[in-house]
């Protein structure tokens, strides 16, 4: 039986609803933790708009990504994420770095919900 968790992000910092995303994608909050598996959960934050960020933080972060080509080395602070792809962008890159880098990553992600 899947459980659905809501999380409701208005007011709340950006990192803190991701880390609290990112334990219950893992299934750290459920009895029958097993770390080999996909937690059966979906997690579904709501009010992303409304998170509290600083203008600095929104300048000064930058996140990475490189092609695998040589000159394919490129950088975005997180205010040109945010133009680009919304608060479901921000919301993706923090989970998916607190997420293990295994094969489990993609069927985690895939049970994460972001709304406006």
């Amino acid at each position: 039986m899947t459980t659905t968790h809501k999380i409701d992000a208005e007011g709340k910092t950006l990192g803190f609803v991701a880390s609290a995303t990112a334990k219950i994608l893992m299934g750290k909050n459920s009895t029958d933790y097993v770390p080999n598996k996909v937690a059966d959960v979906l997690v579904i934050i709501t009010n992303a708009s409304k998170t509290k960020i600083t203008e600095r933080r929104l300048k000064e972060t930058l996140h990475e990504r490189y092609s695998g080509h040589p000159g394919g080395f490129k950088t975005d602070t997180s205010a040109k994420i945010l133009d680009k792809k919304g608060w479901q962008g921000l919301y993706e890159l923090a989970v998916y770095g607190m997420l293990p880098p295994n094969k489990l990553r993609p069927l985690m992600m895939k049970r994460l919900t972001i709304k406006d």
